[in-house]
């Protein structure tokens, strides 16, 4: 009996390698889509596979609203048609210029921004006037992420009623952000996200209270999605909700045990070297894993969960096991990512898994800033 990963001809893949699980993948979106209930509530944000291979099967789905983070992660979107775009980035300088650019080339898709101040509402308005379009914008709430965004409140109000009155920009709503609560426990973490989106609430019925209509709010990462989804009219107001995590899953995200998607994307290691009775050598370094966390909270191998992290560098990893252990060079390590995000945009292509085989690539086309805009 293979276990799940298992990858049959493995001895044709180069390491390290990232692959991708494409029947779970598919597994994943549509856990996503029962979870939201409609799917027109899901804007899943890309920035974790950063491919239109992924994009695509989402669009298959039914899911025509994106989110994303970077220039080419639109341009990635509008390259496969994507309906509605969500850049949430309030963009700046150059990349005003570059949005400007990207939403006079693909005139098929909607695409929209973040704002979060009067200056820069005032900049893109320039910029779409002098160049005869709209920008559409959403209010970035500060709820307490504390990295962007404004307090939700009557300035916030008063950036919206401004970007509602000048030409050349136009609200479409709030974005609302709570990815400071990871809470494990459900109950806990529901609390937290509720007293968080209060303000958001509050300030959506002062606004209607002032003639507005209705503004969409978008909010919620993997943790708390399921929560905001189940926001339903009359009685609380809908929310379009943007995981992004949930595709591929990591082991982080593990300890989400309510939510039921599956890892479907991991990286494969060969043992190169034995320096000592007890220590490996494995080709999986800086380069290859995400390294932003403590040496031991980097990496899980699905098939050596024992293993003891002695040192990591730019092209090794170095683990302990115990003495008469069995491993030899060229051995193959399936490793679950700590976090699968900025693991992905560590590779330029990934290798793509149905039936325990490799089949196809997917290029990480997003994780170029530039495409070709």
């Amino acid at each position: 009996m293979k276990e799940w990963y298992h990858i049959t001809n493995i001895s044709t893949i180069d390491s390290p390698a990232l692959v991708i699980y494409k029947d779970r993948v598919i597994q994943n979106i549509n856990t996503a889509i029962s979870m939201v209930g409609d799917v027109s509530n899901l804007r899943p944000h890309v920035k974790t596979h950063k491919t239109k291979e992924a994009a695509q099967l989402m669009m298959d789905a039914g899911i025509n609203k994106f989110k994303c983070a970077t220039i080419a992660e639109a341009e990635m979107l509008a390259m496969i048609n994507a309906p509605d775009v969500l850049l949430a980035y309030q963009p700046i300088g150059p990349k005003l210029k570059r949005f400007i650019t990207l939403i006079k080339k693909y005139p098929a898709t909607k695409f929209s921004c973040l704002v979060d101040n009067i200056d820069s509402a005032k900049n893109m308005a320039e910029g779409a006037e002098e160049n005869n379009i709209e920008i559409l914008v959403y209010i970035d709430l500060n709820i307490g992420m504390n990295r962007t965004g404004i307090a939700p409140g009557s300035e916030a109000i008063q950036l919206y009623t401004i970007c509602a009155n000048t030409k050349g920009i136009q609200p479409e709503g709030l974005h609302a952000y709570d990815g400071h609560i990871r809470t494990t426990d459900l109950e806990q973490r529901t609390i937290e996200c509720n007293e968080a989106f209060k303000a958001v609430t509050e300030m959506q019925k002062q606004m209607m209270q002032r003639g507005f209509g209705k503004p969409i709010i978008i909010a919620g990462g993997s943790p708390t999605f399921p929560i905001h989804a189940k926001r339903k009219e009359p009685d609380s107001y809908r929310v379009e909700c943007s995981p992004g995590t949930f595709i591929y899953w990591d082991k982080t995200y593990q300890r989400y045990t309510e939510q039921h998607f599956v890892t479907a994307a991991l990286v494969i290691t060969r043992i190169i070297s034995l320096p000592g009775e007890t220590k490996l050598c494995l080709d999986l370094g800086h380069k290859s894993i995400s390294a932003e966390n403590e040496l031991s909270k980097r990496v899980y191998f699905l098939n050596a969960p024992d293993v003891k992290f002695v040192s990591h560098s730019e092209e090794h990893l170095v683990v302990e096991v115990e003495a008469g252990h069995g491993y030899k060079a060229g051995d193959i390590l399936y490793g679950l990512p700590v976090h699968i995000c900025p693991t992905c945009a560590l590779y330029e292509r990934a290798n793509v898994v149905q039936n325990y085989k490799v089949t196809e690539e997917w290029k990480m086309i997003a994780r170029d800033r530039r495409i070709s805009v």
